[in-house]
């Protein structure tokens, strides 16, 4: 895939391919749905499938104050994106001067000049322009003017509720990471590297990797049956992660995630890795000694390799890399 991050006005664009539109954050089954419509129509009229994105994401630009956490960075986006087929993602610097521009000037000066579309296909919930005024409606209309055809996907759902970018977001910060999954249709993920640690979990008895993560949402504090693909090794590893202060060990302490890698001790200092994320087995809590903290532990270490044991899932089924 080729990814073209905030080209300039002579950038040469990809012409005369199915083109669509939107944040993607996470690359849900929502998100999986237009792409993968929009893959196998390009594939049928024999014509490159282009991707237009944004970034920042438009609220970080236009309201910072909310404080919104991204499910997928930045890398991690274009990377799912890629597995879906798309030829071409064309990545638009976001600001309040783009932001302000209208609705018909995006479609006819950015997206019709500049991409030359044969077809957009959009989500049906999708606006754009200034005030959000651009809807699927006023693209049909300027598509029948610019001859090109605008196809309108309707949004998946998932019991009452459309699936979407938020209602993923909700659930990981609740740690509801199996729902995640489901709405994702694909386990959670976050990316980091492994940092030097207290070496705490060593002299209780079960060695941890401390996990630097580079994503801005995690789960909420507790602990998580996971998975940790390690590049070295060239395979992912079952473990059990704590996302949380260490209450019965420090006093005060900042947030840490600390992953047991099941029966695994070599030395992985400063590898990236990816952290998967199964199903929360509870939440953090502050226990009355050292030897009550390692029974859970241990209890916790049980549950994990139980999980795996039932699941019988194959390394593939569970992180579909």
């Amino acid at each position: 895939m080729e990814y073209l991050r905030e080209p300039g006005p002579n950038t040469d664009l990809p012409h005369d391919g199915v083109v669509t539109i939107g944040n993607f954050d996470g690359v849900h089954r929502g998100h999986q749905a237009i792409l993968a419509g929009a893959v196998s129509r390009a594939r049928e009229l024999d014509v490159p499938s282009v991707v237009l994105t944004f970034h920042p994401h438009p609220e970080k630009a236009l309201r910072p104050e909310s404080e919104l956490r991204l499910l997928s960075t930045r890398a991690q986006r274009a990377q799912l994106i890629e597995r879906l087929g798309i030829d071409t993602l064309v990545e638009v610097g976001f600001d309040k001067r783009f932001a302000a521009m209208p609705a018909l000037a995006f479609v006819r000066d950015f997206v019709h000049r500049r991409l030359e579309p044969r077809e957009v296909w959009l989500g049906t919930n999708f606006r754009f322009g200034s005030n959000r005024e651009g809807d699927l409606d006023l693209l049909a209309v300027q598509g029948r003017e610019l001859e090109f055809d605008v196809m309108g996907v309707p949004a998946v759902m998932d019991g009452d509720e459309p699936v979407s970018s938020t209602r993923v977001r909700r659930e990981v910060a609740r740690g509801h990471v199996s729902e995640a999954w489901r709405l994702l249709g694909r386990p959670l993920f976050v990316d980091g590297k492994v940092a030097v640690g207290f070496r705490m979990g060593r002299r209780l008895g079960f060695p941890t990797i401390n996990i630097e993560v580079e994503n801005e949402l995690m789960p909420a504090h507790g602990v998580y049956v996971t998975g940790v693909h390690i590049p070295s090794f060239g395979r992912v590893f079952h473990s059990v992660t704590n996302i949380g202060v260490r209450p019965t060990v420090y006093q005060r302490s900042t947030v840490v995630v600390e992953c047991h890698v099941l029966d695994f001790t070599a030395d992985v200092y400063r590898e990236d890795v990816r952290l998967f994320f199964f199903q929360r087995l509870r939440d953090e809590k502050v226990f009355g000694s050292s030897m009550e903290l390692v029974a859970q532990i241990r209890r916790d270490v049980e549950a994990s390799r139980l999980y795996f044991l039932q699941k019988g899932l194959s390394e593939a089924e569970l992180v579909r890399r």
